[in-house]
């Protein structure tokens, strides 16, 4: 299988895995124009599912090092199975939490709440387990980041036009969201050998975790999608016929291919451990945080009318973003 064999590559990786996490939601907001999040969500599970398939079929199966997907999933022991795929079930739950505390509260108090709870838990965690590189230059970048999302939930909030007062709801789906996705990781790592090339016998290879993993999503998606669509926290309840009847061909394409990004993302990000450590690996990848905001500011022009000191909001938030994952990354190289 096709394996990371240095920190430099690694860091390219986590780095590709973060414009993944942080692009697949542009997906989102280009479907949910046309149908509801539930029925676009269905497409985006779909999507991570077949890009793990694929990605296992493909690169797993190459090359001479660890072992080859089908192999892999084959050999794996009954607690590196419901490991990896407890963190599906996870996952799944966080991220439907989270979009609806985002619809509920917006993203200027969800996404602090949530991703800034998910970043700090995720790294702590990660990094008590499997403690690979300086904990001070780590949690100091950790640090930096969560302030660099802070300010730019702030920057949301001064150019919001919606009514400021936030339900206790929306704190509350914030909270629960964060916590669950600060956890996801650490059940895929504890799944995992930490030696790629010669992997431990009963663990699982980057690409059959992640599909376990993403088997676990598309499954406990039939019960907490279903659940949103019955009793969502706001708006009307959506019909499985409608995912059917309503969905052109370019919609479900569109749910696909957020799926697929996302996908990528985690594959990398998972590929990465080995050289950069599961914690680093893993704050790395919530850094995408910042990189949805860059789409909102360059692309979506988000803040074009926004005055002089939100517009200095944005440039301190990338100022610490930037030293943070500069701090993050030498973390590994002290």
């Amino acid at each position: 299988m096709f394996i990371v064999n240095s920190f430099s590559i690694a860091v390219v990786l986590l780095f590709i895995t973060m414009l993944c996490w942080g692009s697949w939601a542009n997906t989102q907001k280009l479907a949910t124009q046309k149908w509801p999040f539930q029925l676009f969500y269905w497409d985006y599970v779909i999507g991570i599912f077949l890009c793990a398939l694929v990605l296992g079929l493909t690169l797993g199966s190459s090359g001479e090092a660890g072992r080859p997907f089908i192999e892999d999933l084959l050999q794996a022991d009954q607690s590196s199975i419901l490991a990896s795929f407890l963190g599906g079930v996870i996952f799944n739950l966080a991220n439907i939490l989270l979009v609806a505390a985002i619809d509920i509260a917006g993203m200027a108090v969800a996404f602090p709440i949530g991703i800034g709870l998910a970043l700090v838990i995720g790294v702590v965690v990660n990094y008590i387990k499997y403690p690979i590189g300086d904990p001070l230059m780590l949690f100091v970048g950790v640090l930096l980041v969560v302030i660099a999302i802070l300010l730019d939930a702030k920057a949301y909030k001064n150019i919001s036009t919606r009514n400021t007062t936030v339900s206790s709801k929306g704190i509350g789906l914030s909270l629960i969201a964060g916590v669950l996705m600060g956890f996801f990781f650490r059940f895929v790592a504890d799944s995992m050998s930490v030696d790629y090339t010669s992997p431990e016998v009963g663990k699982f290879t980057p690409y059959s975790a992640f599909f376990m993993f993403s088997i676990g999503v598309f499954i406990s998606n039939f019960l907490w999608n279903s659940i949103v669509m019955v009793k969502p926290f706001s708006g009307e309840p959506v019909k499985y016929k409608d995912y059917f009847t309503k969905g052109s061909l370019k919609l479900h394409s569109i749910g696909w291919l957020g799926g697929i990004i996302w996908a990528v993302g985690m594959s990398f990000s998972l590929l990465a451990s080995e050289k950069a450590g599961f914690a680093i690996s893993y704050g790395l990848g919530q850094g995408a945080t910042m990189v949805a905001a860059i789409w909102g500011v360059f692309v979506w022009k988000e803040f074009k009318t926004a005055d002089t000191k939100t517009k200095k909001l944005i440039n301190m938030m990338f100022g610490f973003f930037i030293i943070g994952l500069v701090l993050i990354i030498y973390a590994r190289l002290k």
